[in-house]
């Protein structure tokens, strides 16, 4: 039977999340091995283009204007100030550049034009441009594919049925038109979810299964712990443990054998030893850099150190990318 599925049932799902921690990271690295060059991570730098004051009431986030964070809401920032940034993230050993804006969706106006611009400065850095802008129509996506844009991210969260729960401003079929619309421009899309927003096991097995049986895999699935924020209403949750992160990294590389899964917010409060369980496990992609959007991250140089302990070694731009052409 070939490890490659788009029909996999909560059952199937159910009994590889449910296995024993060690069996279900020892099966996982096997799966690993066998379509990932071992030791190889995928470094990826966020940074926040435009902070705050989205209409969204995302339970979890400190952008919503919905909630009082006490975040500062920042207009959006000029390109030079991105592809500084931009830079300074290539030379702390990043290939992967994400632009993070808190928009409900895009609008065909000055800000995003300014945004297609930054892509292209990007782009021209030989990093892979990746972006995260809210909900997208079909043209708009085909205008950042234009411009060289390589990864979309639009996170599905959590199952379709516990969505609700976390945000009524937009559904859940919202999401999943974006993520068709990104996928019908050619761009690769990064979509994955967040644990600790008050779900089930079975709603993280929902969530893994709406990823697996999309027409294509996610090239790339961050795995996120709840990082609570106070003034959200997900300020009291409780924090998920380390093991529950081994659990979702591990199914996720046996469902999703090709893609990237990536270690992404929650990381900042594992130890050495427990990210090593999760790399072991199948993740090769993490965040790094100053700040994940509006949570801390630990900064390159502590993650250098840990690379080198555990013998990992940052992967280069467009390494599997079947063509990359830059458009002018």
């Amino acid at each position: 039977m070939s490890d490659i599925r788009h029909n996999w049932t909560k059952e199937e799902i159910s009994e590889i999340y449910n296995r024993p921690l060690l069996t279900l990271a020892l099966d996982a690295a096997i799966m690993h091995r066998k379509y990932h060059k071992e030791g190889e991570v995928q470094v990826s730098s966020l940074l926040s283009i435009k902070t705050g004051g989205c209409k969204e009431d995302c339970g979890y986030c400190s952008q919503s204007a919905k909630y009082n964070t006490g975040l500062q809401v920042l207009a959006l920032m000029q390109v030079n100030d991105v592809v500084t940034a931009a830079e300074k993230a290539k030379a702390g050993g990043a290939s992967r550049f994400c632009m993070g804006a808190a928009w409900r969706e895009v609008r065909d106006n000055s800000d995003f034009d300014r945004v297609l611009e930054m892509v292209q400065s990007v782009n021209e850095l030989g990093l892979e441009v990746c972006c995260t802008l809210g909900m997208l129509t079909a043209e708009q996506a085909e205008r950042l594919a234009q411009a060289g844009l390589y990864a979309y991210n639009h996170n599905i969260d959590t199952s379709k049925e516990h969505y609700s729960e976390v945000i009524s401003t937009r559904t859940y079929d919202d999401r999943l038109n974006t993520i068709n619309n990104v996928r019908k421009a050619g761009i690769t899309v990064c979509s994955g979810g967040i644990i600790g927003l008050g779900e089930t096991d079975t709603d993280r097995i929902g969530m893994l299964q709406t990823l697996v049986n999309l027409p294509t895999h996610p090239e790339s699935v961050p795995i996120n712990a709840l990082v609570p924020v106070a003034g959200t209403p997900m300020e009291d949750n409780k924090r998920v443990s380390f093991d529950e992160m081994v659990r979702m990294v591990a199914t996720a590389r046996l469902l999703m054998p090709k893609s990237a899964v990536r270690l992404s917010a929650g990381r900042l409060e594992m130890s050495i030893a427990e990210q090593a369980l999760c790399f072991m496990a199948g993740a090769n992609s993490i965040f790094a850099g100053d700040k994940l959007l509006t949570t801390a991250n630990p900064e390159f140089n502590a993650d250098m150190e840990m690379f080198k302990i555990l013998g990992l070694s940052p992967k280069a731009a467009y390494a599997d990318a079947e063509h990359h052409h830059h458009h002018n």
